[in-house]
């Protein structure tokens, strides 16, 4: 039997959904930033990825895999804008070069959210460099759950809470996705079990992420427990369409219809 090769992300928010994975021989895992889990789902060196949401929108033939998602309902303290102004005097943003839908879900709460119009300058994860450019900076993932922004001035507005306090609904911020015959309904299964399997074991998964750093292990914890959910269910699913209509709306996308794999 052929391995199913998959992709994640590089974050701690994704290991509840791979839990077991790498004791599988059916497949394989690596870990990568998430811009890098799209390139590499484009050149066809992966399967399936785990992949940011607004990677679906330029795959035209890819499917999404069911039930599960990385997700937040409220504030999700992985994905923020770092200011040292008030949000509405903000002209320039620099945007975290690892994801597209937290840059995409940045302009959309400006535009319909925040009410401003600033540029943005992509650039790489580096808080003090990037405020250091920028009247404001995107960071996703554990650079945004870890940083201690307060050091450098800043306050952190959680773009995950921004969004559900403006429509009442999750944020989808990765799936699995990949070509329609990328994986048949028994990997579907596989990943979903993972996930469940996952769910049940938290503590242990954020005491053994950062065993080289043991006092964040209070922090992940509380990340993994309360911030995030990981059920793609309709909830989520009304979210991820909304979002898709948002930045559509504004001319950043192309919209599509939501496609399942089996």
């Amino acid at each position: 039997m052929s391995r199913v090769r998959l992709g994640a992300v590089s974050y701690l928010n994704v290991r509840p959904l791979v839990y077991g994975l790498e004791r599988r021989d059916d497949v394989s895992l690596r870990f990568d930033v998430p811009s890098e889990c799209a390139r590499l789902l484009a050149a066809g060196e992966i399967d399936l990825g785990m992949v940011p949401s607004i990677t679906y929108l330029d795959r035209p033939t890819d499917r999404i895999v069911p039930g599960v998602c990385i997700g937040s309902d409220g504030p999700v303290a992985s994905v923020a804008l770092f200011a040292r102004k008030p949000i509405h005097d903000v002209r320039s943003i620099a945007l975290d070069t690892s994801s597209r839908t937290s840059a995409m879900l940045t302009k959309v709460l400006c535009a319909r959210k925040f009410g401003i119009a600033p540029a943005f300058v992509p650039h790489q994860p580096d808080l003090a460099g990037m405020l250091a450019s920028a009247d404001a900076a995107l960071l996703i993932g554990d650079p945004a759950l870890f940083v201690d922004y307060a050091a450098l001035g800043a306050t952190k507005i959680d773009l995950g809470d921004a969004w559900t306090s403006m429509t009442g609904l999750p944020f989808v911020w990765a799936v699995w996705s990949g070509p329609s015959d990328a994986v048949t309904a028994r990997t579907v299964s596989v990943l979903n079990d993972a996930a469940r399997d996952g769910g049940g074991h938290l503590d242990a998964i954020a005491d053994e992420y950062c065993a080289d750093r043991p006092e964040r292990r209070g922090a992940a914890r509380a990340y993994l427990r309360n911030n995030l959910r990981f059920a793609l269910d309709a909830r989520a699913i009304d979210g991820l369409r909304t979002y898709f209509r948002e930045a559509a709306s504004l001319g950043l996308v192309a919209d599509r219809a939501l496609e399942w794999f089996a």
